[in-house]
Parts: structure tokens; C-alpha cells; sequence
């Protein structure tokens, strides 16, 4: 299998995990005690239900379960 292309690191990144194949599962915010922080998955592009409502400590827990669980290498849509 291939390792998972490398993603640039997006303007406000607080945190980076990775999924079980490699790919970024990026959590994104203003800083840490802001309550808009969003998380978006470079794998599957999976992201935040609801970014507007997220603290850190839950969007990191909601990030967490799903770099867990997902196995996507690279998310990339051609129209």
C-alpha cells in the first residue's frame, strides 16, 4: 500500500492526527479556548457537524474516534 500523500498544514491548525493508514485528520480553530474549532479529515474528507458549536475538548474527542475507525488514504474529488 502506499503511504498517503503528505498534506499541507492549513491556516489555524491546533492539532494533527493521523488515521490507521496515515492520512491527516486536521482540528483547525482561531486558538485553543475558542469555541469554533472544526476537524476535517484529509483521508475520507469527512469534517465537523457542527463547527459553530465545538470547544476544543470535544471537537479533539469527535477527531480522535473517527482517525480511529478510518481507513481512507486520500480524499480527492475529479469532476
Amino acid at each position: 500500500m502506499t503511504p498517503a500523500p503528505h498534506s499541507p498544514e492549513p491556516t489555524g491548525l491546533l492539532i494533527r492526527l493521523y488515521n490507521q493508514v496515515g492520512a491527516a485528520v486536521d482540528i483547525t480553530g482561531n486558538n485553543s479556548y475558542d469555541k469554533v474549532t472544526r476537524w476535517h479529515c484529509n483521508g475520507c474528507g469527512n469534517t465537523s457537524d457542527c463547527p459553530e458549536q465545538d470547544y476544543l475538548s470535544s471537537t479533539r474527542r469527535t477527531a480522535n474516534a473517527h482517525a480511529a475507525a478510518c481507513r481512507a488514504a486520500y480524499y480527492h474529488l475529479r469532476w
